[in-house]
């Protein structure tokens, strides 16, 4: 995912975002709360690599430790492949649509 900074101070913490404001849903105004400048950051999502925005949506899991070491999904979350970019997983959530497995498993900190 890309991170979102402020074009004049590069600021990337004290950021408030509004869609009201905005008045369109696939922009928000986003307000930097130490230089105080407003823009708007279009919504519309592209690829990280290629900056394609014909991307497929699909699901990821979200997986924790329920009991002891058995995983188990907690939530899922859209994510967006790009046919160029991400054409493994976009192979394998069309042929099977089900959630694709998570980037990273957790791990017991010792």
């Amino acid at each position: 995912m890309n991170e979102i900074v402020c074009p004049n101070c590069g600021e990337d913490e004290n950021l408030k975002g509004d869609s009201k404001e905005s008045g369109n849903a696939k922009k928000v105004t986003v307000i930097c709360e130490t230089c105080e400048i407003k823009w708007e950051r279009d919504l519309t999502p592209k690829c990280s690599s290629c900056s394609s925005e014909d991307l497929r949506a699909a699901v990821r899991s979200i997986v924790d430790k329920s009991r002891g070491t058995q995983l188990s999904i907690q939530s899922l979350s859209v994510v967006y492949l790009c046919p160029n970019c991400d054409s493994e997983e976009l192979t394998v959530w069309n042929q099977s649509n089900t959630p694709l497995p998570p980037h990273e498993l957790p791990y017991d900190i010792e």
